[in-house]
């Protein structure tokens, strides 16, 4: 590979730094109030485990760490997110400067850091932001792998798969798509001792997360599975064109355009087939599942990795091309904290705020403590996920019992998994923005005691709030009031 220039990457790094501590820097300032998976992932890092319901245990673990370091405050869960980015921008500039050189390994690095999706997950929590800086290292270490024998690169090759995995089981793409890659590419070929070291690290790092599904009803697993929802078939060309147009607002519109073009002149270069085909078969495999159950545009995060460095290597002959599209992503980049910070106030016209959905959440959890309060209990209940989440992490220091509505069967959510209401005596106040709890027990009638409409936010509809004995799901355990 050719040496380069160190002063491209140099001032890749510079912009990688600068994009970073403007994340930073306005990050205090974000009056957004946690999403719900935000908050959902910040207790599991006051849980931690091998395992939760939904996702693998990292994210927990790293906003645990965040928080140890500082405090429960968002600017702390939040800040973890931008520096993981700028690792995995690194990363993707080394990967791009050993494949086609030290122009494109630089500008890949900054068109990483200025994507539509890691401006966005810079300021949400995502289980994508680690796996993607996995993946990325995965790749460099393949690469360094091809070229020469190392035990050194195969245990960097196996803890970055294992770790990956202990992220998000869309890791699980890479080893496929490497595989095929060595499979049909010589070039890209690996080792069989290097192969055989890095596959039994990364079982070893994520065994303990097996071992905990397999004592948890294979709850993440299970979950998993729901999501792809593949029972019955139907064909829903409208969702699989959303998900491609998707594919557009997470690259920039011109970056997910020249990685198509790019596609169709990868020829024979071995570089480029390599790219092709670690980030092509994800993108088919998750159109597919939009076609016949649906798919979010973040489930092909993993293929963005490979599809940036294709996309930059044909821009890089294309500087005008080049220039708007980082233009395009950098606009994105600098815009959305902006956005962020004036959360709670941008409104057009005189309708709901335009970021309503991270907006409101915190408020409401604090009207239903004081309606408890108010109320003489000390325990909230909801069926709702996302209430849950907010009162878990607004109500923390507020003394306050939180559990989920207990259900029968497989749990719906974290909540229910982990905190469903127990049996007792007493009586405990029920939120909703829908109807009562339908009660077990035909003699016990739950008690509207309160009810709001918000203005703004997340929520207009009304909500409500209930005292119900715990009998009401409890019939056979009931206590004495």
């Amino acid at each position: 590979m050719p040496p380069g220039r160190w002063s491209e990457t140099q001032a890749a790094l510079a912009g990688i730094a600068l994009v970073t501590a403007w994340r930073l820097l306005l990050l205090p300032f974000d009056s957004a109030d946690l999403f719900v998976d935000d908050a959902q992932y910040w207790l599991w890092g006051q849980e931690l485990s091998w395992g939760y319901y939904s996702k693998p245990p990292l994210i927990g673990w790293i906003l645990r760490l965040s928080t140890e370091v500082g405090s429960d405050a968002t600017f702390w869960i939040r800040a973890p997110l931008p520096l993981i980015h700028a690792g995995t921008a690194v990363v993707v500039a080394l990967i791009g400067r050993r494949l086609s050189g030290a122009r494109v390994g630089a500008i890949a690095g900054l068109a990483f850091a200025s994507l539509p999706a890691v401006a966005l997950g810079s300021l949400l929590v995502s289980t994508d932001t680690p796996m993607l800086f996995c993946f990325a290292l995965a790749m460099l270490a393949w690469l360094r792998l091809a070229e020469s024998r190392s035990p050194r690169w195969a245990l960097v090759l196996g803890g970055a798969v294992g770790v990956g995995l202990l992220a998000k089981y869309a890791m699980i793409y890479f080893p496929l798509t490497a595989g095929l890659a060595a499979l049909l590419v010589p070039w890209a070929r690996i080792g069989w001792r290097d192969a055989g070291v890095a596959a039994a690290l990364a079982l070893a790092v994520v065994a303990p997360n097996l071992a905990w599904n397999a004592t948890n009803d294979f709850a993440t697993l299970q979950h998993t599975a729901d999501n792809a929802d593949w029972q019955g078939l139907r064909l829903d060309v409208p969702g699989l064109l959303g998900f491609l147009a998707g594919q557009f607002a997470v690259a920039g519109p011109v970056i997910f355009a020249a990685y198509l073009v790019a596609l169709t002149r990868v020829g024979t270069d071995p570089g480029r087939r390599y790219l092709a085909l670690v980030s092509v078969p994800i993108l088919g495999v998750v159109s597919v599942q939009a076609l016949v159950s649906g798919a979010n545009a973040n489930w092909a995060a993993a293929a963005h990795v490979g599809a940036l460095l294709l996309a930059v290597g044909l821009l890089v002959r294309r500087p005008r091309l080049l220039a708007l599209g980082l233009a395009i992503n950098l606009a994105v980049t600098v815009a959305l904290p902006v956005a962020a910070v004036y959360a709670d106030r941008w409104r057009i016209g005189s309708g709901n705020l335009v970021l309503a959905r991270y907006v409101g959440r915190g408020d409401l959890s604090r009207k239903a403590a004081a309606v408890a309060r108010e109320a003489g209990v000390d325990t909230l209940v909801s069926g709702n996920r996302a209430m849950l989440a907010d009162f878990f992490y607004t109500l923390r220091d507020e003394g306050l019992a939180i559990h989920a509505e207990p259900v029968a069967g497989f749990p719906p959510h974290h909540y229910a998994q982990r905190h469903p209401l127990p049996p007792g005596a007493g009586e405990v106040l029920y939120v909703t923005g829908d109807a009562p709890p339908a009660c077990r027990s035909a003699d016990v009638t739950p008690v509207r005691v309160a009810s709001w409409t918000p203005e703004q936010g997340f929520r207009t509809g009304e909500v409500s709030a209930y005292r119900v004995p715990r009998r009401c799901w409890f019939p056979d355990e009931a206590g004495p009031e």
